[in-house]
């Protein structure tokens, strides 16, 4: 059962950083060491210093980045950079934000949720992890014992009727403010009746909740906590290391935007319209739908306006050609025996199809270095023009539909795990709004 509680959230004292957006970043996981640097040099109590503190000359170890970030947290407390609620809270948070030209505000809470295995109860994960992520972030909750960002997970709720519990009381009064490095706009206002939040609680009590983003901090959270009962052999039950800061978030919010991940593929041959023919004519009923980079909005327009998730953008540089590939019954055949431990749900996403049957069984590409990963048609472009990092071209790109909320609940419950960038949720939670102690 997902049980909810207030806690004594740690924020950033304005009357010593000043403004708020300039000490608040986004997650770890999406920032490149450009963005990273421009965060240091905005303020010398910027959270990036906390969550994704950079080596330094002199450095003794590659761990001294995470004492160096305790370090820094310890005296941001001490020093009152840092202030703790005086009360137990919860945290309304609203998201203002554009998209296509149209205006948005994602609503949601930030809360203590007691942790349970995923999976095994109530809270279910959608993207499979990896162990280097994990320990990464284990060395820094040791390091800090503080959980830095929130987990964002939704829930169920078509008529929003557990969020309608808060926004009458916040309605009215002035939040606390960021604008991120994107344009958007993060309003919090903590939330302190006990009233009020035990009729939360019980309301979310019902419900399930699936992991949208941050698996990889869920499973560190839980195994910090098998961490200190390890060594402490009778942890407390109400220690604070048996919860983790969530941010929760109704799949019916009409806030609620998941963005396309589209992929620059590395590491393959280049190839040509025709050779895509040979190997995957097949499976796929195939399509010329122009040629040169940037027709990819034109053909992603299509795309949308199909929404099927086995319609894919597949360019193939040698001979500059934009294809459609839509599966078909002996694509769909063949899934069935590549993937026979997957439901349909799983083998019917668009990123499966690419994944699973393109690359890795049609195309026999299977131990590909990971892909240049992308949400917007014009980075595609961008891309085919520049190539990778390393001026390299790539030798594929795919345009490939997000899989959706129901995608999300249906597989999650059938215990599976999609492919890796499968949904973009966008957009992305700050760090430093609050942070949960876990001592």
């Amino acid at each position: 059962m997902v049980q909810i509680d207030a806690f004594r959230g740690i924020r950033f004292d304005l009357g010593h950083v000043g403004s708020l957006g300039d000490v608040v970043a986004p997650p770890y996981d999406v920032i490149d060491d450009g963005l990273r640097d421009q965060l240091y040099e905005r303020h010398a109590a910027n959270v990036i210093r906390l969550i994704l503190n950079r080596s330094e000359p002199g450095d003794e170890s590659s761990d001294t980045r995470y004492s160096r970030a305790a370090l820094f947290f310890r005296q941001w407390l001490r020093q009152g950079v840092l202030l703790t609620e005086a009360d137990p809270a919860i945290y309304v948070y609203h998201q203002v934000f554009e998209y296509e030209g149209q205006q948005f505000t994602r609503r949601g809470f930030m809360s203590r949720m007691q942790l349970e295995p995923l999976g095994e109860g109530t809270v279910f994960p959608h993207e499979e992890t990896h162990a280097a992520a994990k320990l990464d972030r284990l060395t820094l909750y040791t390091a800090c014992r503080a959980q830095l960002s929130p987990i964002f997970g939704i829930y169920p709720d078509p008529d929003n009727s557990a969020q309608g519990l808060l926004e009458p009381i916040v309605a009215d009064v002035i939040p606390l403010e960021a604008v991120d490095h994107l344009g958007v706009t993060h309003r919090i206002w903590p939330v302190t009746d006990v009233k009020r939040i035990s009729e939360l609680s019980a309301a979310m009590a019902g419900r399930p909740l699936y992991i949208a983003d941050g698996h990889h901090r869920y499973e560190t959270a839980c195994n910090y906590q098998q961490q200190l009962i390890d060594q402490q052999q009778d942890l407390p039950a109400h220690h604070p290391a048996h919860g983790i800061l969530m941010m929760s978030v109704s799949m019916d919010d009409p806030g609620m935007i998941v963005l396309p991940t589209h992929r620059l593929l590395r590491g393959m041959p280049a190839i040509s319209s025709s050779q895509l023919t040979a190997a995957i004519g097949d499976c796929f009923d195939l399509q010329v739908a122009g040629q040169q980079p940037d027709l990819a909005q034109a053909v992603w327009e299509n795309i949308e306006l199909e929404d099927e998730q086995g319609t894919i953008g597949l360019y193939c540089p040698l001979d500059s050609t934009w294809m459609m590939a839509r599966i078909n019954q002996a694509g769909q055949q063949k899934m069935a025996e590549i993937a026979p431990a997957q439901g349909d749900a799983w083998r019917s996403l668009g990123v499966s199809i690419l994944h699973k049957l393109i690359i890795e069984t049609l195309l026999g590409e299977a131990e590909l270095p990971k892909p240049d990963y992308v949400h917007q048609v014009g980075e595609v472009v961008d891309g085919l023009a520049s190539g990778d990092e390393e001026g390299m071209a790539y030798p594929l790109a795919a345009l490939v539909m997000p899989a959706t909320l129901d995608h999300i609940r249906e597989i999650s419950q059938q215990g599976e795990r999609m492919p890796s960038k499968s949904t973009y949720f966008y957009p992305k939670l700050l760090s430093g709004l609050v942070i949960h102690r876990l001592e």
